[in-house]
């Protein structure tokens, strides 16, 4: 099932209230009837996908091939010692009980 259907198919329990102008609620209505969808289905899945869309540069990577080989390039470098990052990932996590 799809990202979308599944929004679709789950109970909405959240409100979200927002403010528009009659313009600008009237062209919503207009695009949510051209779609064949109601007005709350119609703003979630465009609201939704915009909102990937604007995270996706902090969730995914994409390289093209001179950008993959810089990559591995850099990679392949020797490792420096870094005295006090060792130090830090030799302290205890603070995050296990």
């Amino acid at each position: 099932m799809s990202a979308v259907a599944n929004v679709e198919t789950r109970r909405r329990s959240r409100r979200l209230e927002l403010r528009a102008t009659p313009e600008e609620s009237d062209l919503i209505d207009r695009a949510a009837a051209a779609a064949g969808t109601d007005r709350t289905t119609f703003v979630v899945t465009n609201a939704v996908e915009a909102a990937r869309r604007v995270l996706a540069d902090r969730t995914v990577f994409e390289l093209d091939a001179d950008e993959i080989a810089e990559w591995e390039a850099i990679n392949r470098r020797r490792v420096r010692d870094l005295p006090g990052l060792r130090r830090l990932m030799e302290r205890p996590s603070p995050f296990v009980d």
